[in-house]
């Protein structure tokens, strides 16, 4: 069977199969159509349904925002940054230098008290050794005594 040979009776009209197909493939492109039409007249009217909200108070904030902005003086910030950390790196250095004298005068401290000690010792030593002062001034008087002595007898002329 032959599609150019094929008819179809429907109500007393004969339609050959080409153009059944003609027509069948027409229907359906039309039919298409028309769907996609229907599909996207639904989603324009699922868009305007959307409401825009009102944005002049964001307006507003933006420009109270704009304003202090320029009020604060924001674009001297990064040179007021630039001179905080410059002074911050200083301060640093200056703590590094507090910690290094920190530690000198600790030791220096150790060391004072080493000389305290060593103070009290020679005091100690000298108290003792005043004791041993007056005994030698003794002895030496003694000694000259008894030089003068031996001295007087070797010339009892004198």
């Amino acid at each position: 069977m032959n599609l150019a040979e094929t008819e179809l009776q429907i109500g007393g009209v004969k339609l050959k199969g080409i153009y059944i197909v003609v027509v069948f493939s027409l229907a359906t492109s039309i039919g298409g159509i028309i769907w996609s039409a229907s599909s996207l007249y639904g989603r324009l009217e699922a868009v305007e349904a959307i409401t825009v909200p009102d944005v002049a108070p964001i307006e507003e904030e933006i420009k109270l925002i704009r304003q202090q902005l320029v009020d604060n003086d924001i674009s001297q910030l990064s040179a007021k940054l630039a001179t905080l950390g410059t002074s911050l790196a200083t301060m640093a250095e200056s703590q590094k230098n507090l910690l290094e004298l920190q530690s000198d005068v600790s030791k220096l401290s150790n060391d004072i008290e080493a000389m305290k000690a060593t103070v009290k010792q020679a005091e100690l030593v000298a108290d003792a050794l005043s004791e041993y002062k007056d005994e030698y001034k003794g002895i030496k008087r003694e000694i000259e005594d008894l030089w003068m002595g031996l001295d007087h007898l070797s010339d009892p002329l004198r």
